[in-house]
C-alpha cells in the first residue's frame, strides 16, 4: 500500500509485514505543462534532472547525477538523463536506485534534488511527482506530489537517512532555485 506524504512527513523504509528493505529505487515523473498561446495551447519540453547527493556527518563525499552515474563505491546507481519527461501520472522518467545495504556506514544522509538544467521554471511543469519503490518486487511504498507553478527552477525533494539500524525518509519539497545540484547546496544543508 503506498503512502501520499506530505511535506515534512517522515516514513520508515521497511517491508510490508516487518524487515528492512535491501534496495529501493527514487523515481522522478514530470510532464510539460501547456501554455496558452495566441493560437490556442502548446507544451515546451522540459529538461529536469534527478540528482541523489550523498552525506557523511553533513558533509557532502559523493553525487549522483546525470554527469556521474554511478557513486564511487557503487550503491547508488542513476539509470540516464531524460531530456523531455513525460510520465507525469504513470511511470518514472527518471530513476536513482539505491542498494542500501552496499551504502558504506558512513553515508548517513542521502538528499535527493530534481533541477530544470534549461532554466525553466516549475510554472512550465505539471504531474510532477516522486516515489520510492522496493526495487526487489517493484511495490510502491510512498509517493510525494511536487506542487508546481512556482518562479523557482529545483527542488529539493526527499531525503533517505538512517534511523537506528534501518532507513527513513523524509518528503521535503522545498523549492530552490539553481540548474544544477551544486547551485542547490546552500538550500540542502539546512535539512541535513
Amino acid at each position: 500500500m503506498t503512502v501520499n506524504m506530505t511535506k515534512g512527513q517522515a516514513i520508515s523504509l521497511e517491508k510490508q509485514g516487518g524487515g528492512t528493505l535491501t534496495s529501493v529505487r527514487m523515481g522522478l515523473g514530470w510532464q510539460a505543462a501547456p501554455r496558452r498561446g495566441l493560437f490556442g495551447s502548446r507544451t515546451r519540453e522540459v529538461d529536469l534532472d534527478a540528482s541523489a547527493v550523498l552525506f557523511a556527518d553533513k558533509q557532502p563525499v559523493d553525487v549522483v547525477f546525470f554527469r556521474h552515474l554511478v557513486s564511487d563505491d557503487g550503491s547508488v546507481r542513476h539509470t540516464g538523463d531524460n531530456l523531455v519527461g513525460g510520465a507525469g501520472q504513470g511511470g518514472d522518467d527518471e530513476s536513482i536506485l539505491v542498494d542500501l545495504q552496499r551504502v558504506p556506514v558512513h553515508i548517513d544522509q542521502i538528499v535527493f534534488t530534481v533541477n530544470s538544467f534549461t532554466g525553466q521554471t516549475f510554472q512550465e511543469v505539471q504531474n510532477a511527482f516522486c516515489r520510492i519503490v522496493d526495487e526487489t518486487n517493484g511495490q510502491e511504498l510512498a509517493r510525494y506530489t511536487l506542487d508546481g507553478g512556482g518562479q523557482y527552477t529545483a527542488q529539493i525533494m526527499a531525503k533517505v537517512h538512517r534511523a537506528g539500524t534501518g532507513w527513513q525518509m523524509t518528503a521535503l519539497g522545498n523549492p530552490a532555485n539553481g540548474r544544477t545540484f551544486q547551485d542547490l547546496m546552500p538550500s540542502i544543508l539546512p535539512h541535513l
